[in-house]
């Protein structure tokens, strides 16, 4: 991708863009709560005309745990929320299926190749990710995302990615800083 195709900000879902379940999975939507600041990032990212993205692991649904229904109730419930404070994802990719069972599961960067053929072409190597675990940093290194941002939380850090944020205020802090810095 080049210049030429829009630039995006790839946001993992559990633990940044809602309140992690913790070793469990968000099954409804009255468990879904969102990160406080989150919506704030995502609505300045938007000012700064940048696609953004959700790419999710939900392997709940592929345990059984939750219908596929259910997680587009999720998701349905969040854009509502999202969108009455000018933000909402201009594409969703949640991989439901298990471990070593399907090829979108992060570290693998299929979906973040798939936001970019949904979006009609992405400038990743201008393009940012913010994750809270090893993978996701390791899953925008493997699809050329230009910068990654680790939010500290729950997970033993490995992966810090180009920034290691230990709270959302720097992870803002950090998008915004490089989004006038970048060449």
């Amino acid at each position: 991708m080049s210049a030429l195709f829009p630039r995006a900000v790839f946001f993992d879902r559990d633990g940044v863009v809602n309140v992690s379940p913790g070793p469990g999975y968000v099954t409804s939507v009255r468990e879904f709560v969102f990160m406080p600041g989150i919506v704030s990032i995502l609505s300045w990212c938007r000012a700064q005309g940048f696609k953004t993205v959700l790419v999710t692991s939900q392997q709940g649904v592929g345990k059984g745990l939750m219908t596929p229904s259910a997680l587009d109730e999720i998701h349905s419930h969040m854009q509502r929320e999202l969108r009455l404070h000018g933000a909402f994802f201009d594409s969703i990719q949640a991989c439901t299926g298990l471990d070593g069972q399907c090829d979108c599961r992060k570290p693998a960067p299929k979906m973040v190749f798939d936001a970019a053929a949904e979006l009609g072409g992405l400038d990743l190597a201008g393009s940012a990710l913010v994750g809270d675990h090893d993978r996701d940093i390791v899953m925008a290194r493997n699809a050329g995302v230009g910068f990654a941002i680790r939010l500290a939380g729950e997970n033993v850090v490995k992966e810090e990615g180009d920034f290691l944020a230990h709270s959302l205020e720097e992870v803002f802090a950090a998008l915004q800083n490089w989004h006038t810095t970048r060449p």
